[in-house]
């Protein structure tokens, strides 16, 4: 699939270049954007281990589980048949990491909590708090938006964290809009 998408990106900007008489400019933007491409992902990758390693700690650590005895309140209201399992402890790891603004960090936790959730509910089909897991990993409700000031930082930002009071209206509003929409279209409402 991805083989098409680049295809029509090279051939749309070729047609773009040709009609507005940049052709000459085409191979440069192409390098340029490459170069800025393999850059960005390697200022975001020191941000994206660091962050994994101290993950790692935390659970090396325990505190992985008081995470879990503190969410627990949330957890059993969101989560009732995974707040005490594996799946639980996956589940606030992840809502953690996304909380602390790490998305790409919260990544293989979310998929390792997916997978707990399978295991332990023994189906290949999606019960309610899974679809609600995804809910509020789409959602992206962030109280520290790391990534995106890294990000801003490195685009020459002087003020890059100047968007967090966006981050978190959005957010919240995303968040409360997709579980009030989850609740009235899930399995178990009546």
């Amino acid at each position: 699939m991805m083989n098409y998408v680049w295809g029509a990106m090279l051939t749309l900007s070729f047609i773009f270049a040709l009609i507005t008489n940049r052709l000459d400019e085409l191979p440069s933007g192409i390098l340029n954007g490459a170069v800025n491409a393999v850059e960005t992902a390697i200022k975001l990758l020191g941000s994206l281990a660091l962050w994994n390693g101290i993950t790692e700690i935390m659970t090396k650590a325990g505190i992985d589980k008081l995470l879990q005895r503190l969410l627990s309140p949330f957890m059993r209201l969101i989560f009732p048949n995974y707040s005490k399992t594996s799946a639980g402890t996956a589940i606030c790891a992840n809502i953690t990491a996304n909380l602390l603004g790490l998305g790409n960090a919260a990544t293989p936790l979310g998929i390792e909590a997916m997978r707990r959730m399978k295991s332990i509910s023994g189906s290949d089909t999606a019960d309610d708090e899974c679809v609600r897991f995804v809910i509020i990993n789409s959602a992206a409700l962030t109280l520290i938006p790391t990534t995106v000031a890294s990000l801003r930082e490195n685009a020459g930002s002087t003020a890059p964290f100047s968007v967090m009071l966006p981050v978190w209206l959005s957010g919240i509003t995303a968040l409360i809009s997709a579980l009030i929409v989850e609740k009235l279209l899930s399995k178990g409402w009546k």
